[in-house]
């Protein structure tokens, strides 16, 4: 077991201790607390009591968050009063489930989530509808959108979107419980942590290019964490409390940037966007990966993508945005195509918008290629580390059907409005033939 003080720093954003370096203000987060212990076995209801969630506690869990420690917490909130338990057999993040949900917490005070993802992100929208608190329990590092202000939910549509939500009052992790999870759960997560590069290279170039908001905070905060998570890569399939905690750190210092940000953009760019469109589009061909493990791979691909463009010297031009909206309705449906063709219009260019890019891609690309430089971690080690964090390298190892693979590279930009790699080669011509290379 590990002696580490694993919410240094941590504790002081939440306290509002810290200030940020970059502008000299104190910085407060908006939770209660946050606890990140070896074993937290025995202070469950302490931590919730803290909270002060109200006297009706509903408990959230699916059938192997109950399994891996909602059973637990469930016994030791009895102390505190009466506890609902509710056990969601098998559910989705989508808007089904959250009217649904809606209607079983109505009348509890307050509300204790036991998961990871869809159990936080339901819980999370669902009582940031009408400002009830929630706390949540951690039970795998699957992912980083514990701390998030976002929610990940499909729209009934069929359109995966991050909408505006609350954060949780107390987010509590039990390590002994992660490390003892499957070990895929823990790969997806640091798939998760590794598309940092990829994300930052994205928004730095839109940044410069096009003169979009950016903040350094977020990737500010997780440097030093990031450094000594991807040393210990390796560990995480071993179930390695050390390397738990690092990487519970760069998932929970991620999902605090939005706190500066109030957007997800430095953890969620292009590589998000191809995962996002296997999610929304892949129906019965999804082969039931997780969205951190599409990250992973699509993160890869962004890596070799900006790698091959930022190789040369001279940067590449860009013509018209080819927008063809029949085709978009084809493969989306008429309401979702409506949907992302108005995202797709905010970021297209037309002829002379492409000429006036190409002349600020031609004064900006030496220096830009430099700075990027400073953001990339080399294709060749993501794809050491992810693999020996457990995570499938390619498509075709994860099960993504490549046609599909391919489809989400060339199509996934059209989904929102977030300008990437991915933009540039569509309007430069080259994008259908980088995506027939993946695999």
């Amino acid at each position: 077991m590990s002696k580490q003080n694993w919410t240094a720093l941590i504790d002081d954003m939440v306290a509002g201790r810290w200030t940020n370096p970059l502008t000299g203000v104190q910085i407060k987060v908006p939770y209660d607390s946050i606890v990140i212990e070896d074993s937290l076995d025995g202070r469950e209801a302490e931590l919730v009591a803290s909270l002060k969630l109200g006297e009706r506690l509903a408990l959230v869990a699916d059938e192997a968050t109950y399994e891996a420690m909602g059973a637990r917490i469930e016994k030791a909130l009895r102390r505190l009063g009466p506890i609902r338990t509710i056990v969601m057999e098998r559910p989705h993040a989508d808007m089904v489930e959250v009217r649904s949900l809606t209607e079983e917490l109505r009348g509890f005070d307050g509300v204790v989530a036991v998961g990871s993802g869809t159990v936080n992100d339901l819980c999370k929208y669902v009582t940031g509808l009408d400002g009830r608190r929630y706390c949540v329990f951690a039970t795998a590092a699957s992912m980083n959108g514990y701390t998030s202000s976002t929610a990940s939910l499909t729209l009934d549509s069929g359109l995966k979107v991050s909408l505006p939500s609350h954060t949780p009052s107390g987010f509590f992790v039990d390590l002994a419980v992660s490390a003892a999870a499957p070990p895929f759960l823990a790969a997806s997560g640091f798939a998760d942590c590794l598309a940092r590069s990829v994300a930052q290279n994205d928004w730095w170039m839109s940044h410069r290019l096009l003169g979009t908001a950016y903040f350094q905070e977020p990737y500010t905060i997780q440097a030093a964490d990031e450094i000594e998570l991807n040393k210990r890569a390796g560990n995480l399939p071993k179930g390695d409390i050390e390397a738990m905690g690092y990487l519970y750190r760069v998932l929970t210092l991620c999902g605090l940037g939005i706190s500066f940000t109030g957007i997800s953009h430095h953890g969620s760019m292009g590589e998000h966007q191809i995962s996002h469109y296997i999610d929304c589009f892949a129906g019965k061909r999804h082969p039931g990966s997780l969205h951190g493990q599409q990250v992973g791979i699509a993160s890869l691909s962004m890596a070799r993508l900006q790698q091959q463009m930022l190789s040369s010297d001279r940067p590449p031009s860009i013509g018209a945005t080819p927008i063809d909206a029949t085709d978009m309705a084809r493969r989306f449906g008429e309401e979702v195509a409506a949907q992302c063709l108005a995202e797709l219009k905010q970021k297209a260019f037309d002829a002379n918008g492409a000429t006036a890019f190409n002349r600020k891609l031609e004064e900006t690309w030496p220096a830009l290629r430099l700075e990027l430089a400073g953001f990339t971690i080399p294709v060749d080690e993501m794809k050491r580390l992810l693999s020996a964090a457990g995570g499938a390298t390619t498509a075709a190892e994860l099960g993504v059907p490549i046609d599909l693979y391919h489809e989400a590279i060339i199509h996934c930009r059209e989904m929102r409005n977030r300008f990437s790699f991915l933009d540039i080669a569509a309007d430069a011509g080259t994008l259908d033939a980088f995506a027939q290379g993946e695999i």
